[in-house]
């Protein structure tokens, strides 16, 4: 009985193995560029801002503009990240950066975090200068966690703020390059909120 109770167990056991092993998406698997235990080292810094690692998260609060830009470029990919923001941050995800050096919404797609953006329609949610959304503003980050989900694919460009799309759009001006995280001015100048990256994952297509 014992006998048979342990080769049960060791065929259940290779079961297991070889079904988690099934259900393996194809193709290349999710990078982890920011988590609970990775800091600063996948990225190169521009700007002043203050970026460190604290209580789980990358954050950067002080200075005037600042940007953290991967090493890595990427063409076709996916991004998920999880963000917190208050209601006067000014932060994003810029992708397809065609200038690692001199990052900004001339050389690349901003996926804003803006929710008192002086323009709302490229306020949180949007992509500035390629896909509006609503006014009066709908969508809101400060003062919670977040996540972004943004999917480019050729031209295709989707951006899912906490599981709702919120911006789509076709466009093919920038094709491929790193992406940067931002820490911007508030309003007229000021320094804005707070902004907190708990997790940013990226899976090339």
């Amino acid at each position: 009985m014992k006998r048979l109770s342990v080769i049960s167990i060791f065929l259940l056991a290779l079961t297991l193995i070889f079904a988690g092993c099934a259900v393996q998406p194809p193709g290349p698997q999710w990078v982890t560029l920011i988590d609970g235990e990775k800091g600063l080292e996948n990225w190169n810094r521009i700007g002043d801002a203050n970026w460190r690692a604290e209580g789980g998260a990358i954050v950067a609060d002080k200075g005037k503009s600042g940007f953290l830009v991967s090493k890595n470029s990427y063409k076709d990919f996916e991004i998920y990240a999880e963000f917190w923001a208050e209601t006067d941050t000014n932060s994003g995800i810029f992708i397809r950066a065609s200038d690692p050096n001199k990052v900004g919404a001339d050389n690349s797609y901003e996926v804003n975090i803006w929710d008192i953006r002086p323009d709302p329609i490229y306020g949180t949610g949007a992509i500035v200068d390629f896909a509006a959304v609503p006014v009066p503003i709908v969508n809101k980050a400060g003062g919670k966690w977040n996540t972004y989900e943004i999917s480019a694919k050729g031209t295709e460009l989707t951006v899912k703020l906490n599981g709702v799309v919120t911006a789509s759009t076709q466009n093919g001006k920038y094709a491929s390059g790193p992406f940067a995280l931002q820490f911007g001015p508030g309003v007229k100048g000021v320094t804005g909120g707070v902004i907190k990256w708990r997790k940013v994952q990226i899976k090339s297509l």
